[in-house]
């Protein structure tokens, strides 16, 4: 067993597709194939469940992946470690996010800081977040939702309002306040499942006991305003949202008189990970940057494990 076979078989793991995992790799089908064939062998067990060509990671295959990407991690760490010893450059900071909307301002300030710094962003739902973690392939990750786990730690950036967006003339746009109860009938436009929008909106309907009617699903946040707007349904957005837009709001806001509705945006990272000089640098910006047009010195420092 050497290293090269550990990342291939956590390459085929992840895609659970050999051809793709080939094409990450750089290498021929033939030989990946007879890599992780001569690796269950070592190990005597089989990793993938197989039928035809398709494969599948089988419980020992996961079992396998969790203590691999976790020897993985630790290398990359050491590599990095030895690099900043050795002044290797300006140094590089890897981060996964939901949106990548709200890092303009930390980004800026860490490059004027750290002129030349190397910069990945990943946008990734939370399940890839705790991947990318896990593996050590991003140093961060900035979740809109809790991202919990095994040796996580996080610390809070900001937490914000989050208002219902109703269609100018829509019956509720007179009023201030309205009821989750209320809008059992009503349809939404929302994100796909396991982004925050969705997620929060299906918390709020299942604490009455309600499931939500999406009629309109996609990744596109951004366009959330303009067809609500349109008529195509209700939406939840962020408070920001509604500064952002201002007179230019083709939406009517509304309060929710709902516990906990809000946006909470954390800084997640792996509590054994090591971070480097540049990687502080980004947490320490991060804390000390305004990512929702408010106040944010309530929030610093309120850090936690996860």
């Amino acid at each position: 067993m050497d290293l090269l076979s550990l990342r291939y078989f956590r390459a085929v793991a992840r895609h659970q597709h050999i051809s793709r995992a080939a094409e990450e790799l750089r290498v021929a089908q033939p030989s990946l194939s007879r890599t992780i064939i001569r690796l269950e062998s070592e190990l005597g067990v089989p990793l993938f469940d197989r039928h035809g060509r398709r494969i599948r990671l089988n419980e020992h295959g996961a079992a396998f992946l969790r203590r691999v990407e976790r020897i993985l991690a630790e290398l990359d760490d050491a590599r990095r470690e030895m690099a900043d010893a050795a002044g290797d450059g300006p140094g590089r900071v890897a981060v996964a996010a939901e949106t990548l909307v709200q890092l303009g301002g930390v980004l800026a300030a860490l490059r004027a800081h750290r002129p030349g710094v190397g910069v990945r962003l990943f946008q990734a739902p939370p399940e890839s977040m705790r991947r990318h973690l896990r593996s050590g392939e991003v140093d961060f990750a900035v979740a809109s939702q809790p991202l919990a786990g095994p040796g996580l730690c996080a610390v809070e950036l900001v937490r914000e309002e989050v208002m219902l967006a109703v269609p100018p003339g829509h019956p509720l746009a007179g009023r201030e306040r309205v009821a989750v109860t209320e809008l059992a009938d009503e349809e939404f436009v929302s994100t796909r499942p396991g982004h925050w929008q969705r997620a929060l909106l299906e918390r709020l309907f299942a604490r009455e006991g309600l499931t939500p009617r999406v009629v309109c699903e996609g990744d596109e946040a951004a366009a959330t305003p303009e067809l609500i707007g349109a008529g195509l349904g209700l939406g939840l957005m962020p408070a920001v949202a509604r500064d952002t837009l201002g007179g230019r709001s083709p939406v009517v806001w509304l309060r929710l008189d709902a516990i906990d509705c809000h946006r909470t945006l954390s800084l997640v990272w792996r509590e054994d990970a090591y971070l480097s000089p540049a990687a502080q640098d980004f947490r320490r910006l991060a804390m000390e940057t305004d990512h929702a047009s408010g106040d944010m010195s309530s929030w610093r420092n309120r850090s936690w494990k996860v």
